[in-house]
């Protein structure tokens, strides 16, 4: 079963991939030539700074950017794990694991992609806390990850003004909460973890949802694992 869902995941995100350019993902958010010189103002500082502060701007480009800077490090993190797999990873486990590397992989492309000269430059991680020769660890930090990318996407949705902006990031979040619950499933196999009381939330008393946390309090949350500083200053909020 969690094969089938990733795999059919890993084919929506490649068809998504290929159907949206950046031409058409920047004609779709109603962005014409008139306005192509705000996307360029918004990758002006972060090029000038370059080892700096990395700015990642405003509106939905700056909403943009900041999915992209959680996809980069989800996707390098992945592509460690499976570059330098745990001692006893299992085949399930190496299926599962290879399935969401390529997810991540995907979702940075398309972001890189759709923000064409506006995105961030590429960040360095820093996984110096993360034993990747132990599963726990791995496992724990993926878990982390997933969640908190769960978190961050439904927490930025409100800020989207452009509804097939908002309507693409709704589609990834779904796949990231399968992440979550497959990571969490090989942590606690056979149990409830998958869709836990410490990640849902009840809204206007109904639960079973998943929280939504804003970039204010999700940035320092993963500047630890990101060797260049990363301002979310100019978000919206």
């Amino acid at each position: 079963m969690k094969k089938t869902l990733l795999e059919n995941s890993v084919s929506e995100d490649k068809q998504m991939l290929s159907m949206v350019n950046r031409r058409y993902f920047l004609r779709s958010a109603g962005v014409a030539a008139a306005t192509g010189a705000f996307i360029l103002g918004a990758c002006t500082d972060h090029d000038i700074q370059g080892d700096q502060t990395v700015d990642l701007g405003s509106g939905d480009v700056g909403i943009l950017n900041y999915a992209y800077a959680l996809e980069q490090l989800e996707a390098a993190f992945y592509t460690q794990v499976m570059m330098t797999p745990y001692a006893g990873m299992s085949a399930e486990e190496k299926m599962i694991l290879t399935d969401i590397r390529d997810h991540e992989i995907v979702h940075r492309q398309f972001f890189k992609a759709a923000l064409g000269g506006a995105a961030i430059k590429g960040l360095t991680p820093n996984f110096s806390s993360i034993n990747f020769s132990d599963r726990a660890s791995v496992l724990g930090a993926a878990k982390l990850f997933e969640d908190t990318g769960v978190q961050a996407y439904n927490g930025a949705g409100k800020l989207i003004v452009s509804a097939d902006y908002l309507l693409l990031a709704g589609k990834i979040v779904s796949v990231e909460a399968r992440h979550a619950s497959a990571i969490r499933d090989l942590l606690m196999p056979n149990t409830g973890s998958f869709a836990g009381d410490d990640v849902l939330v009840s809204i206007m008393g109904f639960g079973g949802f998943d929280g939504a946390v804003p970039p204010s309090v999700i940035l320092p949350a993963v500047q630890p694992f990101v060797m260049d500083k990363i301002s979310g200053a100019n978000l919206p909020s």
